[in-house]
């Protein structure tokens, strides 16, 4: 180990952030591109039929998206361990970032490669896209934590700059990768190789300016360095957990399960609702159709400006402002609110299977997903920092982890409800019931939640008590939500 430093600052922040925010804008470009097309190139007619896809059902499709996106979440805890008990963070990024990269042109050109074996390179290119995710995920975030000392003002502001980076990269992804496919006609395996190589991109930034702006940040595994600490100080004596403690998980377990409602829902995104942009919705603009893709950009772009205003509304009501479970369950509401314009997209049509809804439909559906996002997502991994005892922070964050990708698994399995193909009337009344059932589920989910608040809120012990200017509240709920992009991104 070398005793290289971190070379200077940019805008008051060290160099080594921007490097950060640059590979993590085009991992992040990567990966939304790929997320943006996968349903897509599953359901499109396969290549002897004239299609680029693989010609599975509806169904099929959806539900391996939930699969997939379940295993994105639950593989980061494994690929943590490792950064931390073996490889260090840096090197983790490197063999992950080419593990993505491998994945995405595995996916990008299976026919070229072993003929007749298109189902076998896809799920190739899926697991090795999986297990890279898991080693690269999980630690580009902790090392923009590493650039500051512990108490360093600045750490709020630097996942705020890190978050636009991850939204900047999400929104440019299907905006891109939509005129990438288009240009070669429809063939989704081009929109593989572009999301490629912006994971290239992102390893040979990394890979040139790291030492120079980063030092030795992240090439030790950190649980190396925490025996070398501990062994400094001595032994720690290991405790039982108090009742005080007891009482703040049992929130956090809570709060999980009302956690797994909400990313249900929310996860039809990619799947259902991405179907749905595809087959049912008008998405003509004079003569110009709009890609489906653009619309899985709306999140982003969402974020990117409503972010800052919510956590200014927090802010404003001061004493006022919402505890975290009643916060919790204006999440949930706003969901419900998202699913009823899907709701009205489909009366639209009225049931005509030649009929087309209009596309502000889904803008407004993604609208009002976004402020429950925003409602929601943010204060719960707020929420466990401040209630997981220390001494099991990590296992709780996991926790977490885990509720998420239970929650996208099942995204996946309610999605695929819309069926194996039939008429088109069946189809719209299928995903009518699934939209509606979400919707009603969420709302009823939010009016239970909003009733157990104060008990839960008695359960955290104080935990959410305040003592700070409005300028600090502000910096603190922005750096919330910009911690919580960080990692769910």
């Amino acid at each position: 180990m070398s005793d290289a430093k971190p070379q200077g600052t940019l805008f008051g922040h060290p160099k080594g952030l921007f490097l950060l925010f640059t590979t993590e804008l085009w991992e992040r470009f990567s990966y939304y591109a790929m997320r943006a097309i996968l349903v897509l190139y599953l359901v499109d007619r396969v290549q002897t039929d004239g299609g680029h896809g693989l010609g599975w059902s509806q169904a099929d499709a959806i539900s391996l998206y939930g699969t997939f996106t379940g295993l994105v979440f639950l593989t980061p805890l494994i690929g943590g361990w490792l950064a931390d008990a073996y490889l260090g963070q840096r090197k983790a990024i490197y063999i992950g970032g080419f593990l993505m990269a491998a994945g995405q042109f595995i996916l990008g050109t299976p026919h070229a490669w072993v003929p007749g074996m298109d189902i076998e390179m896809f799920y190739l290119g899926l697991g090795v896209l999986i297990l890279g995710n898991g080693l690269f995920k999980p630690n580009i975030s902790t090392m923009v934590g590493d650039l500051y000392a512990p108490g360093d003002h600045r750490r709020d502001g630097a996942f705020t700059i890190f978050y636009m980076g991850i939204n900047v990269g999400a929104f440019l992804s299907g905006i891109i990768v939509g005129f990438v496919v288009a240009a070669y006609d429809g063939n989704f395996q081009a929109g593989f190789i572009c999301a490629g190589i912006g994971m290239i991109l992102a390893l040979i930034i990394q890979y040139l300016f790291a030492q120079k702006l980063l030092g030795d940040i992240g090439t030790v595994p950190a649980a190396k360095a925490e025996k070398l600490k501990n062994e400094a100080k001595g032994e720690v004596r290991k405790e039982p957990l108090t009742k005080i403690e007891r009482d703040r998980i049992k929130v956090i377990m809570v709060m999980g399960l009302f956690t797994i409602i909400f990313w249900a829902g929310f996860e039809q995104a990619g799947g259902l609702m991405n179907l749905f942009t595809n087959d049912f919705t008008d998405r003509m603009i004079g003569s110009w159709e709009v890609p489906t893709t653009w619309f899985q950009s709306l999140n982003a772009m969402f974020i990117v400006i409503f972010a800052p205003v919510i956590a200014a509304i927090w802010i404003r009501l001061g004493k006022n402002e919402p505890n975290s479970p009643v916060k919790f369950a204006l999440g949930l509401v706003l969901l419900g609110v998202g699913f009823l314009f899907m709701i009205g997209a489909v009366l639209e049509m009225g049931g005509d299977a030649s009929a087309k809804s209009s596309m502000w439909w889904l803008v407004g559906a993604y609208f009002f997903h976004t402020m429950g996002e925003l409602c929601l997502s943010p204060i719960g991994l707020s929420m466990v920092t401040k209630l997981a005892p220390l001494r099991i922070a990590s296992l709780m964050m996991g926790t977490w982890f885990l509720f998420i990708a239970a929650a996208n698994k099942l995204g996946g399995v309610i999605g695929s409800l819309i069926g194996h193909g039939g008429e088109v009337e069946d189809q719209l009344a299928n995903a009518m019931a699934i939209f509606a059932g979400i919707g009603i589920t969420a709302v009823i989910s939010a009016v239970i939640l909003y009733f157990m608040s104060n008990k839960l809120v008695d359960w955290m012990h104080g935990a959410e008590t305040k003592n700070e200017t409005e300028e600090q509240a502000l910096e603190e709920e922005i750096g919330v939500t910009a911690d919580h992009e960080a990692i769910r991104r």
